[in-house]
């Protein structure tokens, strides 16, 4: 069975190969249904939204060492 993520399928920003979902073979197409895809969607935003503060920091750090 496959994990289920795009990036088995070369859509998303994972890399190719194994990505320790125990699948070591192309699984086919596996369309995500709308539930799956907004999950992973808010994932992907609150990943980005915690490199942003880490960014804002880094920033705010550099300006104090100033």
């Amino acid at each position: 069975m496959c994990c289920g993520t795009e990036s088995h399928h070369g859509w998303g920003r994972h890399h190719s190969g194994f990505c320790g979902c125990g699948v070591s073979f192309h699984c086919g197409p596996r369309f995500l249904t709308k539930e799956e895809k907004t999950a992973w969607l808010e994932r992907y935003l609150e990943g980005l939204r915690e490199e942003a503060k880490a960014v804002e920091e880094r920033i705010t750090a550099l300006k104090e060492e100033e």
